[in-house]
């Protein structure tokens, strides 16, 4: 089973008891690929991101937990939006905690480092943009990608 299962929109979904501001980081090379994590919690495809930890700022975070989940060093270059659908609820089985979503979504472009899978990873490539739709990915995340991928000027806020 896995650790973490993502509602939306679900009547049957757990209430939320916690809200934890995070980042997540799309992380595009010169040829235009993203860098992708294979989730060790749900098996999902998603770009690397996790909590904020207290004091450090959301583009610290977003270095940290790319660094962490991938072994790719970034440098943060802009904001795709910011993430807080009250229906959007991840239920982390293993504390019962269940978070409403609070994600800001960074853009980077890589410095250093060679993908490696990590406790959190148990993939981690870059992969075209025309590859993405076939990937299995929760909802929220497909939407953020598409977003990135949209190209607006203007930063999603919802």
């Amino acid at each position: 089973m896995p650790s973490r299962i993502d509602y939306f929109d679900d009547p049957d979904a757990p209430l939320a008891n916690s809200m934890v501001p995070s980042v997540n980081v799309v992380v595009a090379d010169d040829l235009g690929r993203i860098l992708l994590i294979r989730r060790t919690d749900n098996g999902n495809w998603a770009v690397p991101g996790g909590a904020i930890d207290l004091g450090e700022s959301a583009t610290q975070a977003a270095v940290r937990e790319t660094d962490e989940e991938t072994g790719i060093r970034c440098e943060i270059t802009g904001l795709v939006g910011i993430y807080t659908d009250p229906r959007h609820l991840i239920h982390y089985t293993s504390n019962d905690e269940v978070r409403q979503e609070f994600s800001i979504v960074l853009t980077a472009r890589p410095t250093a480092g060679v993908p490696r899978a990590s406790s959190e990873s148990s993939e981690v490539c870059w992969v075209d943009t025309a590859d993405i739709p076939a990937l299995p990915m929760d909802r929220s995340m497909r939407m953020r990608l598409e977003h990135y991928l949209a190209g607006d000027s203007r930063p999603y806020l919802g």
